[in-house]
């Protein structure tokens, strides 16, 4: 699996809106065949950044999201919303799915 966190620095006059500037965007990603996840929060810390959680099942499936037509719009359209060049971290992991993260087990679940 391709795991990537980016983190989006939005303009302080586009932040309250960003989730509308990017509804497009993120439905045709989440839409395509090998996206596993595609989830954006807003910092608690500061109200103009976002970031995106994604997940892809291969390589093949990264590229396809890269090549993809929604994912140029998004490379023509978002910059002008941006206050400066987001931030990511991309790697490849093994399996296809989020871990329990055992240190926090829920008991009776």
């Amino acid at each position: 699996m391709i795991f990537i966190t980016a983190r989006f620095r939005v303009r302080p006059e586009d932040a309250d809106r960003w989730p509308e500037i990017v509804a497009d965007f993120t439905e045709a990603t989440r839409s395509e065949p090998g996206c596993l996840w595609f989830d954006w929060s807003r910092s608690l810390d500061d109200p103009t950044e976002y970031v995106l959680v994604e997940a892809f099942r291969d390589d093949d499936a990264g590229a396809a999201h890269v090549q993809s037509a929604h994912f140029q719009e998004a490379r023509r359209t978002l910059p002008p919303h941006l206050a400066q060049t987001p931030r990511i971290v991309n790697v490849k992991t093994p399996g296809d799915d989020w871990s329990e993260l055992g240190e926090m087990a829920v008991s009776g679940e």
